[in-house]
């Protein structure tokens, strides 16, 4: 190389490394475009595009009860450009037998959302609190109460179940009636065909505030700010179960700290922003920020108790 050459090619800059997001990522969200999770996934994708300055694409990517979706955002290239919401289900489908993934095959980023499971009975209900429920399941003997609000071993039975395990009561005394979801479960409950409803009060906020429908108490530690007259499922029984439906933001884990750092730090503000939080209150859902060691102490945590209410009461596949 003569002096000349040698001076120039010095003399040229050395090629900037790009900074992270150099393209466009993509958001998978295991459930169908129009449900609760598809809304939570594509404003956090909106706010997302904002703070990182590039696009962030949905995906719906459905079927195997979730499991699709959530192997999907698993076993991503772990480079920062495929993220997803994981959602509480991860926590029951290898339980049921569905698959071998589990919350640890994950990078959990940060819970943005829990709707505390409840107890809701019709206004014209005889059980006029959570304890009388309670009694009359406990005393009623085998299929005396009706409940209903998810299919067969989904998370609103599960949460009934484990709320009846704390307080002793055998978990054949109920009759769980399988539905579509929350919104039939509440609609034949007020029809007099099954005496409560366990799912999230958020989902009979139309009927409690309408009159038909009476919150007995909220399966969390505090008492929900839509709701302030349910009282905890503690206040009002002594049990110290608490369950919620929550959503997080997951990644495939081993992904740059770089990469991870940037995108935690940009969920948080996103969480926080006047859009996310109007966004969320107008729709009813419950807000919960916890960063990535709090939400994967949840996650844990709740994997944990599903599993042993599943398995005691024959719903797991062992």
């Amino acid at each position: 190389m003569t002096g000349t050459a040698m001076a120039l090619t010095l003399g040229l800059p050395a090629m900037a490394q790009t900074e992270y997001p150099d393209r466009p990522i993509e958001m998978i969200v295991p459930w169908g475009a129009g449900g609760g999770t598809d809304a939570v996934g594509r404003i956090f994708a909106q706010l997302l595009q904002e703070e990182l300055g590039t696009p962030v694409n949905v995906v719906n990517r459905t079927g195997g009860s979730g499991v699709v979706g959530h192997s999907a955002i698993a076993g991503a290239e772990p480079d920062g450009y495929t993220i997803g919401i994981m959602t509480i289900e991860i926590d029951m489908m290898h339980w049921q037998g569905l698959t071998d993934l589990t919350y640890e095959d994950f990078d959990i980023l940060a819970m943005v959302n829990a709707d505390p499971g409840g107890l809701m009975v019709s206004a014209d209900s005889e059980y006029q609190d959570a304890a009388a429920l309670r009694d009359a399941i406990r005393d009623g003997g085998a299929g005396a109460v009706k409940g209903s609000g998810t299919g067969q071993g989904g998370i609103w039975h599960l949460s009934l179940l484990g709320w009846m395990m704390s307080e002793d009561i055998p978990v054949e005394n109920l009759t769980w009636v399988p539905s579509e979801g929350a919104a039939p479960g509440l609609t034949d409950m007020v029809a007099g065909g099954v005496d409560l409803v366990p799912s999230s009060l958020a989902e009979g906020r139309a009927l409690i505030e309408a009159g038909r429908v009476n919150a007995l108490a909220t399966m969390s530690d505090e008492r929900q700010a839509l709701f302030p007259d349910a009282p905890t499922i503690n206040e009002a029984t002594g049990s110290d179960w608490t369950l919620s439906v929550w959503r997080t933001i997951a990644a495939p884990t081993g992904m740059p700290e770089e990469a991870r750092a940037k995108l935690v730090a940009a969920i948080e503000t996103a969480y926080n922003s006047e859009t996310y939080q109007s966004f969320m209150n107008e729709r009813g859902f419950g807000l919960l920020w916890a960063g990535p060691e709090e939400a994967t102490r949840i996650v844990a945590e709740d994997d944990t108790n599903l599993g042993e209410v599943m398995k005691a009461t024959g719903l797991a596949k062992e």
